[in-house]
C-alpha cells in the first residue's frame, strides 16, 4: 500500500530529497572547509580563480531550466487538452440544436452525462489513473454519434463533423490521462543533483582561503537552487496540488440542459 502511495506521489518524495540532500551537501562541505584535521590538505587546493564557477553554474542552470520547461510544458499541454475537451463538449451540444427533439435531448444528454464524469475524473487523475465510468460515457457518446439514425437525421455534413469532434473529444481525453501518468525521470534529476553538487564543490574550493564567504556562497547557492528544484518538481502531476489544471471548462457542461448554451 505504501509502495502504491509512493508511486503515486514520487514527486513530493523527490522534492524533499532535494531539499534535506543540498542542506546536507552544503553542510558536509563547510565542515570538510572548517575542520582542523583536514585544513591543510584543503588550503593546498587554493588558486582555482572565480570564473572557473560560470561554467559548473550555467551547466547546472541550463539542466534545471530544461528539467523546468519539461514540467510546465506539461502543464500547459494538459490545460490546453481540457479546454479542447470543454469546446468539443460545446461543439456537439451546439450541433444537436439543429436536430429533431428526440434525437436532439438524446444527444446533449449524453453530452452533459460525459461533462460530468469527465470532471469527476479528476480525483482518479491525482491518483495517476482513470475513470471506467468517463470512459463508459465516451464510448456511449460514440456510439450514439455514430449511429446510422443519427447520421440520416442530421445529414452527411453535419454527422461527419460531429464524428470528428467525438474522434478529437477521445483523443485529448486520452492525452490527459497519460500526462496524469507521468513520473520523475531519476537520471534527469540524478544529472542535475550532481551538478549541483560539483556547483557547491567548486564554491568551496575558489573561497577556500575565506571560511565565511565561503559559508555566504554556499549558503546563497543552495537556498536558490533546492526551493526551486523543489518547486518544479511539486509540479510533476499536472492534476494534483499545489498547482493542478481545473475542470471547471468541463464542469460547466454538466449543468441544466439550457446552461449549456454557448
Amino acid at each position: 500500500m505504501e509502495a502504491a502511495r509512493l508511486a503515486v506521489y514520487d514527486h513530493y518524495a523527490y522534492a524533499a530529497v532535494a531539499l534535506v540532500g543540498t542542506a546536507l551537501a552544503a553542510w558536509a562541505i563547510w565542515r570538510l572547509l572548517v575542520a582542523p584535521r583536514w585544513r591543510a590538505r584543503v588550503l593546498t587546493l587554493s588558486g582555482v580563480v572565480p570564473p572557473f564557477l560560470n561554467i559548473l553554474g550555467v551547466l547546472f542552470g541550463l539542466t534545471l531550466a530544461f528539467i523546468a520547461n519539461d514540467t510546465w510544458s506539461a502543464h500547459d499541454r494538459a490545460t490546453n487538452a481540457v479546454y479542447r475537451e470543454a469546446d468539443a463538449l460545446r461543439t456537439l451540444d451546439a450541433l444537436a440544436r439543429s436536430l429533431p427533439e428526440a434525437p436532439q435531448a438524446a444527444l446533449r444528454q449524453a453530452v452533459r452525462e460525459h461533462a460530468a464524469a469527465t470532471a469527476a475524473e479528476w480525483q482518479q487523475l491525482a491518483r495517476r489513473s482513470s475513470s471506467p465510468q468517463a470512459q463508459h460515457s465516451a464510448d456511449r457518446l460514440l456510439s450514439l454519434v455514430a449511429d446510422p439514425a443519427m447520421a440520416q437525421t442530421a445529414g452527411s455534413s453535419v454527422h461527419g463533423l460531429m464524428l470528428a469532434t467525438v474522434a478529437h473529444l477521445r483523443d485529448d481525453r486520452d492525452q490527459r490521462i497519460a500526462l496524469s501518468q507521468m513520473h520523475v525521470n531519476p537520471f534527469k534529476w540524478m544529472g542535475m543533483a550532481f551538478l549541483g553538487l560539483l556547483t557547491m564543490l567548486s564554491i568551496a574550493v575558489v573561497h577556500v582561503e575565506h571560511q565565511r564567504a565561503a559559508a555566504t556562497a554556499l549558503v546563497l547557492f543552495a537556498v536558490a537552487a533546492a526551493p526551486t528544484a523543489a518547486i518544479v518538481l511539486m509540479q510533476g502531476n499536472p492534476f494534483q496540488s499545489p498547482s493542478f489544471v481545473s475542470p471547471a471548462p468541463i464542469l460547466q457542461l454538466a449543468q441544466a440542459p439550457g446552461a449549456a448554451a454557448p
